[in-house]
This record gives C-alpha cells, structure tokens and sequence, in this order.
C-alpha cells in the first residue's frame, strides 16, 4: 500500500507539573529534512530523535513543533530580589537631595524591572524521567503522523491507479483512427500529385508510401506504454516505497505519449493523446507525494 508524505500527528504528555503538546508534519521532499521547531529538546538527544523520525518515517520536510504548559506558579521567569534590591538601593541614593527623590515608588519599581538580570530564567532542564515521557508522546506523534499518511496514501492509490486505467482505455481510442490516418495521407499525396499534374513511377512511388507510412507507424509506441503502465501498476503493488521509482516511470510514458503526439498526423488521434497527457501531469504530480 502506498504512503503519502504529507500528514501531520500529536500527543500529549505530562512531564514533572507541566504539561506538554508534541506535534508533528510533513509535507513531500526528495530527503528527510527534519527541522525542530523548539528548543525543549536536550541537544544531548537531539541526534538520536532525529535517527528515530528519519527511520520511522523515511523522506519528506518534516517539522516537529513542542510547546509547554507551565503549572500555576512554575512561571518560567523569577524575580531576582538580590539584583532587584541592589538596583533599588542605588537609584534612592543617586536621587537623594533631588526633586527625585519623592518619585513614586511604584514608577521606579516599574523601571527597575526591566533592567537586565532583575528577571531570571528558570531552569528548564528535563530530568531523566521527565525526558522519558516526553520522549514517548514524541513516538506517539510519528505514530500518528505514519498512520495518516498510510490512510492519505490509500486514497492516492485509488486516484493514481485510476489516471493508469484511463490513459491504457485512450490507447484503443487511437487505434481505431490509425487506418483510417493511413488512407488520408495516401489521398492526400495522391490528390496533390494529381493537381501537379506529376506521372511518377507507379514502383517508386509505392516504395515512398511504405517508407511515409513506416516513418509513421505507432505500434512500438503503443506497445511500450502499455508495458509502461502495467509496470507502473506492478509497482505500486509490489514495492513498499515506490516514489522515486514511480516518478521515473511516468517520464518514460511521457515519451511514448509525446511521441505518439508528434507521429499522429491525424486530429481526432491528437485529441486523445493530449486526454493522456492531462492525466499524466495528473500522475505525475500525485508521484511528488508518494513516499
């Protein structure tokens, strides 16, 4: 079964009195580029994390997002009384004797709070048990995230395998032309020659018409996209990460089509084979996201 590469997955987790959201996406790409949206994670484990997305989920742009809920009173920041203190102290003996020195306390509290160092950081350094559990919703996430793109990659292989179909039903669609093509251009020739007023030689002029229409023929072409689009089919239900392999595929039909396009010399035969080429930009774009 096929897997897309776009998805996204969560989890949840509850690590000391936080909580925390683990969150993850992707969307296609050619290699795993995993990007960490936080800084949550130890740089320690950041390796092993990135070993752990990479295996589990292979190719795509890949994000991965954590964001914390502090419990009521766990604030991040701290006021530092020391450094609070020492700011306070300075200011009133910088401003005694001064107008200044009747400023409102509140107002001079204000200011001193945004002076550096008066707020601290708290620690948010995981400890081991705590990076376990956050480590586990993590896992729970790539879970999540594999299983949506197993479920986008079902309904991709309905849609992929379909545009397949049509594109073999369009290869009978340009049969039925074909002799039809042949005759016109003998006409054709013919009818010209006459209002030349020309009297070829009747060999050699039959020996040019086989070499027209041999130039002409689109047997091989039919036959090799018909090859193609089995093997395309073959694919997808054979391989477990056909992406790239399927893309490559697509670009071989694309020749065959292509030339069956520039051999045609016929409008309804035109007619059909830009219907195939519709679905095969349709296929190969729906290849950019297989996995």
């Amino acid at each position: 079964m096929l897997k897309s590469m776009t998805g996204y997955g969560k989890a949840e987790c509850l690590a000391g009195q936080d909580k925390y959201l683990v969150e993850i996406r992707s969307v296609n790409g050619k290699n795993a580029d995993i990007t960490f949206k936080t800084t949550i994670i130890p740089r320690e484990k950041e390796t092993e994390v990135r070993k752990y997305i990479a295996d589990r989920l292979g190719r795509g742009n890949i994000d991965l997002f954590i964001t914390v809920e502090r419990a009521e009173g766990s604030a991040a920041k701290q006021i530092s009384r020391d450094v609070l203190l020492g700011y306070y102290n300075q200011l009133k003996a910088a401003v005694k004797g001064s107008m200044l020195e009747y400023c409102d306390p509140d107002v001079m509290l204000g200011s001193i709070m945004r002076l550096p160092d008066v707020l601290e950081t708290r620690s948010t350094e995981l400890t081991p048990e705590e990076w376990s559990r956050l480590y586990d919703a993590i896992r729970e996430a790539v879970a999540n995230l594999d299983a949506f793109r197993s479920r986008e990659g079902a309904s991709l292989e309905r849609d992929i395998l379909s545009q397949v179909e049509k594109i073999e039903s369009y290869i009978p669609q340009v049969e039925r032309y074909e002799r039809e093509r042949i005759s016109a251009i003998r006409e054709r020739i013919e009818a010209r020659m006459a209002e030349l007023k020309l009297q070829p030689d009747v060999n050699r002029l039959e020996q040019e018409m086989i070499f027209w229409i041999e130039k002409l023929d689109i047997n091989e072409e039919k036959v090799r996209l018909r090859q193609h689009c089995r093997y395309f089919r073959e694919t997808v239900e054979c391989e477990p990460l056909p992406g790239r392999k399927l893309g490559f595929i697509a670009q071989e039909m694309g020749r065959e089509i292509n030339t069956l396009g520039s051999k045609a010399n016929h409008a309804e035969i035109q007619k059909w084979v830009v219907k195939m080429k519709d679905e095969l930009e349709k296929i190969k774009e729906q290849s950019l996201n297989i996995l």
